[in-house]
């Protein structure tokens, strides 16, 4: 039986997960891997609308995924933990063996 430091462990985990289980946050993570960026920059990248990149951010930054400074009138993100895009890069790879495991699925039928 899983402890409750491992619960709470597994807990957290679950959190940082649901931080990034959104199309445009795992986006900015990934624009974000080369370096700090200001919100407008990130905005245009996703594609979205400022308010709702700030949104994003927030909910980033408050899973301990980002961390921001004010540079003037501009607000400049970067990622906290540099191990994100290998992690992304980690589930790319079980896409790419979901593609391969359904090519051998679909020679079978």
């Amino acid at each position: 039986m899983l402890s409750k430091d491992k619960m709470m462990l597994c807990e957290r985990q679950a959190d940082i997960l649901q931080a990034l289980g959104h199309p445009i946050r795992i986006a900015i993570a990934h624009f974000l891997k080369d370096g700090e960026q200001c919100v407008c920059d990130i905005a245009e990248f996703v594609g979205s609308e400022r308010s709702n990149v700030s949104k994003h951010l927030s909910i980033m930054i408050n899973a301990g995924l980002l961390e921001s400074r004010k540079d003037g009138l501009n607000v400049i993100y970067r990622l906290k933990c540099r191990c994100i895009p290998d992690f992304l890069s980690c589930v790319t790879d079980v896409l790419k063996q979901q593609v391969k495991d359904n090519k051998k699925l679909s020679r079978v039928l």
